[in-house]
């Protein structure tokens, strides 16, 4: 049996595991811990953010020691890197695991997320445009088998709900707000990268993106294999955010598919994914499960 190796991402709306020898994917978990909770305001890690992300880290010591694993990378991303107190979170976490996270910059982030995304793809398919929607921060990564342009922006699902979103549902004009944002920020990225626009394929990763495959499939329960590679297609997108920007939070709730924990957030997220497909024109976009985790676990199996 190969030795297993996890990666530990504590990104700003979750933190997540995979424990896997590169063949065999023996955990992959996620919690919501909206460790970015309040950070573009205050400019600082709540005590209760940290007590919520700090706790899953310690269920995850736990499983790491039932695997008895001893190659070990955690990353911290948007959130932290923007809080002025990120060393109390940093210092608590390395007791914990035994390692300190890396405070990634985005573009850091990007690679590591590209690699995942495109491992099982056919480069006959690229160039393809790995859009990776988290909670502080959006990364745009454009290649075929190697990055051949990167941008991080600072947008994602909580950030942009926290800074334009104040009414449940959203009134049309805070919605407005958080595509214009968007929109401004993507043609920023086309101006820095402007082969962008030549890309043949959307890979969509992380929460949103894979909570919008769920609602639309009307999943019950969540399904790796059907979410996966599955293929949204814009319109699917379209009907998604039109549904979900007219409800309330708990009528969000009733959609099969919507996680309690994104419920909240989903549409600064969805504002991204949405603003994407129009200025960028494509018609359909893949979802990938495997992502900066795999990147992650894969830097380590190179080792």
């Amino acid at each position: 049996m190969l030795e297993p190796v996890a990666a530990i991402d504590c990104g700003s709306n979750s933190t997540r595991l995979l424990v896997t020898d590169g063949f065999e994917t023996f955990e992959r978990q996620m919690r919501i811990t909206r460790l970015g909770a309040g950070v573009d305001a205050s400019g600082l890690l709540s005590s209760a953010a940290i007590s919520r992300s700090t706790s899953v880290l310690e269920e995850f010591r736990l499983v790491l020691d039932s695997y008895d694993v001893k190659r070990v990378r955690s990353i911290a991303t948007s959130a932290v890197r923007d809080a002025e107190n990120k060393d109390e979170f940093l210092d608590t976490a390395e007791k914990i695991l035994g390692i300190r996270p890396e405070l990634l910059t985005g573009v850091q982030e990007g690679r590591l997320s590209f690699r995942g995304a495109t491992e099982g793809l056919d480069p006959e398919e690229g160039p393809f445009l790995v859009l990776d929607i988290g909670g502080g921060s959006t990364e745009f990564v454009l290649g075929t088998t190697e990055v051949e342009g990167i941008q991080s922006c600072d947008i994602g699902c909580v950030r942009l709900t926290e800074q334009w979103v104040d009414h449940d549902p959203p009134l049309p004009e805070e919605l407005l707000a958080c595509l214009s944002v968007a929109e401004a920020h993507i043609a920023e990225v086309i101006r820095e990268i402007p082969e962008i626009t030549s890309a043949r394929k959307l890979v969509g990763l992380a929460g949103t993106v894979s909570c919008v495959a769920a609602v639309e499939q009307g999943l019950a329960n969540y399904d790796r294999d059907l979410i996966h590679h599955f293929t949204l297609k814009k319109d699917a997108v379209e009907d998604v955010f039109r549904t979900l920007s007219s409800e309330s939070q708990s009528q969000r709730l009733e959609n099969p598919g919507m996680e309690e924990g994104r419920a909240d957030v989903i549409l600064g997220g969805l504002c991204v994914l949405v603003k994407v497909m129009r200025q960028l024109k494509f018609e359909e976009c893949l979802v990938s499960e495997e992502d900066i985790l795999d990147g992650l676990a894969a830097s380590q199996l190179d080792a």
